[in-house]
């Protein structure tokens, strides 16, 4: 069996510790995970199961043994929490009235989803398509960008991921998704190295939650800048404005990067599946990027995962009006491209965050988190970087000569789940966390008290 590659945006599955771990579970939980183990498709990062899950409410998640785990992963989509009522009742009210139109027809409240999606976002962006999930959004942006260009080429980022479909694997840039069995992949998809190519300039301990240096984002900007020009035919660059590792690029890198794409007639596509609706303490991350009075616009915005409230598979792609150009074509007929009980999950999920505040709480509590990063990387030299913008954070663990140390994040990773907190690492290194943005401050310390114990364990 081939193990999957360490350097992802994924979870480890395999090794002692995860052996360990499974020879915790209560009987009943390992009943259920034998029968999931029995009755699922296996895949890379997502088998075997941790454990089972029975309730979750707000930033919790219950396992059926009764362990409440503070949920510091939901796979990015639990921005309002998880049951948050409004949602649950406004969900009950739609089921109960239209839960479904077919294809050829539309509904009030379908329409008053896409209104409300071209006021959130950036001047410019007035057409909407709906889909059930981010990748098939991508797959959606890709054919929009060929037909209003006429090319067929992109550009993108290695590192970089977009979803699990051909077309968004291909113009991904993770190796689990590419490698393998699974190709070949798309044509014309070239990349680029990722945001975070030149920071090695620096050495360990530079800290990246400061802005970085334009020593870090210019050469990449021109290597951009130079592939976009001698290739001259490039449908789209598509990219993270920051990546979920996080990583953020430099200020001025993507002014650059658009000037460019408008120079060679680039459409410029942001993912903004994992960092928008809040996430990073404004309604979307590109907004971070404006340099004075110089905003980034992208040509087509792609958003999904909270888009749902963590109850309803919801995904959008948001364009310029000059790019509907498909009247002749079927970019993305799906089913329920018009679903209203979708339409209201994505509603009614932004009216929270509106009116909760919740994107501004997001900024306010992303700097008690970077505080609270930088208190645990003085304590502890294993941490080489702390970086992050709003509830969006992480924490790079190297080895005393500052190369990455896998083995150390993920003892600390299984050290933080005995004791109740759950998290993402990436790219093999960096623990990575995206609570929900209801999240109460003392929850948030507390999760840290759960971090810092786990280091002194893991490391004496």
């Amino acid at each position: 069996m081939t193990l999957a590659p360490s350097k992802s945006e994924s979870d480890t599955n395999s090794g002692d510790r995860r052996q360990d771990w499974s020879l915790q579970r209560s009987p009943d939980d390992d009943f259920v995970l034998r029968r999931d183990a029995a009755s699922y498709l296996k895949q890379a990062v997502s088998t075997p199961c941790l454990t089972s899950i029975e309730s979750a409410d707000g930033a919790y998640i219950f396992g059926s043994d009764g362990t409440p785990y503070l949920d510091f992963h939901g796979n990015s989509a639990h921005q309002i929490g998880y049951g948050h009522p409004k949602l649950v009742s406004a969900l009950k009210r739609q089921m109960s009235t239209l839960p479904f139109v077919p294809r050829r027809f539309t509904s009030a409240v379908s329409v008053e989803f896409a209104e409300k999606l071209i006021e959130i976002t950036p001047p410019g962006l007035d057409r909407v398509l709906m889909t059930t999930g981010g990748s098939d959004a991508i797959e959606v942006a890709l054919k929009i960008a060929r037909a209003a260009t006429g090319r067929f080429k992109t550009l993108s980022f290695w590192e970089s991921f977009h979803g699990a479909g051909f077309g968004a694997a291909s113009v991904g840039g993770e190796q689990l998704f590419r490698s393998g069995p699974i190709g070949p992949l798309l044509t014309g998809t070239e990349h680029v190295p990722p945001l975070g190519c030149f920071r090695d300039r620096f050495g360990p301990g530079h800290r990246f939650d400061e802005p970085h240096t334009e020593q870090c984002g210019k050469p990449l900007a021109e290597l951009i800048d130079y592939v976009l020009r001698t290739q001259g035919d490039v449908a789209a660059l598509i990219a993270e404005p920051m990546r979920a590792v996080p990583e953020m690029a430099a200020p001025g890198f993507w002014q650059a990067v658009r000037r460019s794409c408008d120079d060679t007639g680039t459409l410029l596509i942001f993912d903004e599946i994992p960092t928008g609706l809040g996430r990073t303490g404004r309604m979307f991350a590109s907004e971070h990027e404006a340099v004075g009075e110089e905003p980034v616009t992208p040509d087509i915005l792609v958003l999904g995962k909270g888009l749902g409230g963590g109850m309803i598979p919801v995904a959008a792609v948001v364009a310029r009006a000059e790019l509907d150009v498909g009247a002749d074509w079927a970019f993305g007929h799906y089913t329920h491209e018009k679903n209203p009980l979708m339409a209201r999950a994505g509603l009614t999920t932004i009216e929270i965050l509106q009116g909760e505040g919740l994107v501004e709480r997001s900024a306010e509590l992303g700097l008690v988190a970077l505080e609270r990063g930088r208190a645990l990387a003085e304590r502890f030299e294993s941490i080489g970087d702390v970086r992050g913008r709003g509830l969006l954070f992480g924490l790079e663990l190297v080895k005393p000569d500052g190369s990455p140390n896998p083995d150390l994040a993920e003892g600390i990773l299984y050290a933080a789940l005995r004791r109740g907190l759950s998290f993402k690492t990436t790219m093999g290194t960096v623990l990575t966390f995206a609570p929900a943005l209801t999240i109460r401050e003392t929850d948030l310390h507390r999760a840290f008290d759960i971090l810092e114990a786990s280091f002194v364990e893991v490391l004496a």
